[in-house]
């Protein structure tokens, strides 16, 4: 199966390189940290409202896939 990551972005200017969400110094890392932390979507989406379910999708099946 190929994988389009439409919402990652990896610019070496913008958080050293590392992967992000569409651009924002939100790194693939951090989103995939904030699911554990914040299991309930509610509370999640309440911490990082700039987030859309799509970019949560993508951040997780990029660590996986992508390590």
């Amino acid at each position: 199966m190929n994988t389009r990551f439409d919402r990652i972005t990896i610019n070496p200017e913008v958080m050293n390189g590392q992967a992000c969400i569409r651009g924002m110094r939100l790194t693939v890392k951090r989103v995939v940290e904030a699911v554990a932390l914040y299991p309930d979507r509610e509370e999640l989406k309440a911490e990082y409202p700039e987030l859309m379910d799509e970019d949560i999708r993508q951040a997780v099946h990029f660590l996986i896939t992508c390590r």
